[in-house]
């Protein structure tokens, strides 16, 4: 059976109508961008501001909607434009008809980022200029056009990469130290470019290092920072245990620079992580002013693998208990399985009574089973086994002395700062009657508890004063 089709004619009088309407001007906007804080690139971001502003109020098809324009931001990918997603969100709620841009490589550097919002926009009847290249995305042409042009624009931003990768790295080669001052407690850069010290917050820098070699712990340093006020890089009085020991493990504050600590492995996310021997690294040694003497930055350094040692000789999880309130928190140490004693108060409701004692950690291991066989001991006995220990050493230091010097020439620079801090406290000091607990963590390592209530109380320096009840 033969089809029948009927032709139904076009209304001539819509047609009409729709040609004697004025036809409404699109809403266009404009984005432009630099990819670095230079003057020059600063200079070229205005005169593209400027250029769309005359350009778009000049056409007859089109009124502006905007200019929507970011400085001084890499375009590899779209997460810190700030204005580049606000135009995006202006679109969607249908406030732009057209954007009109440079080229590819201002609007963006990654193809998939560039194709997703192209195709974001076209779905959203949205079309976008780009000029250099002559492509109008709601063309038929325009998507097959723009994927290859954005992969040639993706390849240039990596070779710029390389580029830029290379240039950092022979300077590395040649000793030239590259360091953000700003965030660098205790250096500024001078007009040249090179660092120099800040003599207040070198201050703080030296105090940092003087007072974990006295044996506070980094908790307690960043506590006494913010208590005392002491100000951060940024000015501000927060401090935390991990910039302490960023501070203490930074070898610039000695003078040198090792370089390339970390490198990027994406070009287009700008990821870095931690170089493990992937790239090169470059030691850098004088290479400015140093805040620490070496000796005394080597020291921190062998008395934090002391500390993190001891910590592992006794199965301790956290370096640091101790406190001013509790001074014997990870220092008390059973003689019988060398594990850590631990601080318990008994309390007795007839007679309004509240006793602290210390039992060995492994003396219950499990509820309902039985471990260590070592018995607990008094808190005020640990205090009385420092005060008798350290007026032994007053009492002999004649004994002592001579060791001490022979430290100071022939130990490893931790032996020497201790041996050197030791013959300074007891150069003038006498027998003490009360518990000092700036003396205790300066020269103290730990309390040995065994039994028949015999203590042995070691100092820092190795010496070994033996108490018994």
């Amino acid at each position: 059976m033969e089809k029948k089709i009927t032709v139904i004619p076009a209304n001539n009088s819509v047609n009409n109508t729709a040609e004697n309407l004025k036809p409404e001007k699109k809403r266009m906007a404009a984005y432009c961008r630099v990819s670095t804080d230079q003057q020059e690139q600063l200079s070229s971001y205005e005169a593209q501001v400027n250029y769309y502003t005359t350009y778009i109020n000049g056409h007859p098809d089109y009124k502006i909607a905007g200019i929507y324009a970011d400085e001084g931001i890499s375009g590899t990918n779209t997460k810190k434009r700030e204005q580049f997603n606000k135009m995006i969100k202006d679109c969607k709620a249908e406030k732009i008809d057209m954007i009109i841009t440079k080229s590819i490589s201002r609007f963006a550097r990654n193809t998939l980022d560039c194709l997703n919002y192209v195709r974001l926009l076209k779905e959203l009847g949205i079309g976008v200029i780009f000029e250099k290249e002559n492509i109008n995305t709601l063309d038929s042409k325009g998507e097959v056009l723009l994927s290859i042009l954005s992969s040639l624009a993706q390849d240039e931003s990596r070779s710029i990469s390389e580029n830029s990768t290379w240039g950092i790295r022979r300077r590395f080669e040649q000793g030239k130290v590259i360091v953000n001052h700003k965030k660098f407690l205790g250096y500024d850069k001078d007009e040249d470019g090179n660092l120099i010290i800040n003599k207040k917050q070198a201050k703080i820098v030296k105090r940092i290092y003087n007072e974990f070699l006295e044996g506070k712990g980094i908790n307690r340093i960043a506590k006494d920072l913010e208590k005392d006020k002491m100000p951060t890089w940024n000015g501000a009085f927060k401090w935390y245990p991990s910039t302490i020991k960023k501070i203490l493990t930074n070898e610039k504050y000695k003078g040198d620079a090792l370089l390339q600590k970390t490198y990027t492995v994406d070009f287009l996310t700008k990821k870095r992580v931690k170089n493990n021997g992937q790239v090169p690294k470059y030691y850098v040694e004088e290479s400015h002013p140093a805040i620490i003497d070496k000796d005394i930055w080597q020291a921190v350094q062998l008395e934090m693998k002391r500390r993190k040692a001891y910590a592992k000789e006794h199965d301790i999880k956290r370096l640091e208990y101790a406190t001013i309130e509790n001074p014997f928190a990870g220092k008390v140490i059973c003689g019988n399985c060398n594990k850590i004693y631990g601080r318990k108060v008994w309390n007795s409701t007839e007679e309004n009574f509240k006793r602290i004692i210390w039992r060995c950690n492994n003396k219950y291991p499990r509820k309902g089973v039985k471990g260590c066989d070592s018995r607990h001991i008094d808190d005020s006995v640990l205090y009385q086994a420092f005060i008798d220990g350290f007026n032994s050493i007053v009492e002999n230091i004649n004994r002592y002395t001579p060791e001490w010097e022979e430290q100071i020439k022939a130990g490893d620079e931790l032996e020497k700062v201790t041996a050197k801090r030791f013959i300074e406290i007891f150069k003038e000091t006498e027998t003490i009657n009360e518990f000092n607990v700036n003396l205790y963590f300066k020269l103290t390592e730990k309390i040995t508890v065994y039994d028949n209530c015999k203590l042995v109380v070691t100092f820092l320096d190795g010496t070994e004063v033996e108490w018994k009840k």
